[in-house]
């Protein structure tokens, strides 16, 4: 049977387009003999021609891909794209590793574990990056007696 009028006008009515027609398969028939816009209101009413709903779209993946994400996972070689220092820029790695040791000179200074000479003697040959992190920082503060 052929309702492409029907759905055409259902559609032009409900507007909405016309993969969203429902049309009930029982009352097919009575469909077919509705050939004026009325009729096709009429079917409406009688709720055998209905608009489907939205189709959406679904966040179930992106959801469990963040989740993943948050883990940790889905980071290996493969995944990364750009240059080396795209993701973490040199300048970005710079200021986390001299926050970190300063804030442990600071820290050291405080708790009278070196002299305000010794701090400002390691705070200048960190700043000229002598030392890549705090341990190697401990030391050589260590090695060359700059501990109390």
């Amino acid at each position: 049977m052929n309702l492409t009028t029907q759905k055409r006008l259902a559609a032009s009515i409900l507007k909405v387009g016309i993969n969203r027609v429902w049309i009930d398969p029982e009352q097919t028939e009575e469909v077919s003999r509705a050939i004026t816009r009325e009729g096709v209101k009429q079917l409406i009413d009688q709720k055998a021609i209905k608009a489907k709903p939205k189709k959406g779209i679904s966040s179930y993946r992106s959801k469990k891909l963040a989740e993943q994400k948050k883990k940790g996972k889905r980071k290996g070689r493969g995944s990364i794209k750009g240059a080396k220092y795209a993701r973490t820029p040199k300048k970005q790695a710079w200021m986390t590793t001299i926050r970190a040791l300063r804030k442990d000179l600071k820290s050291m200074r405080e708790a009278e574990e070196i002299d305000p000479t010794t701090y400002r003697k390691l705070y200048r040959m960190a700043k000229g990056g002598a030392f890549r992190s705090k341990s190697y920082m401990k030391t050589y503060a260590r090695d060359h007696d700059l501990i109390k």
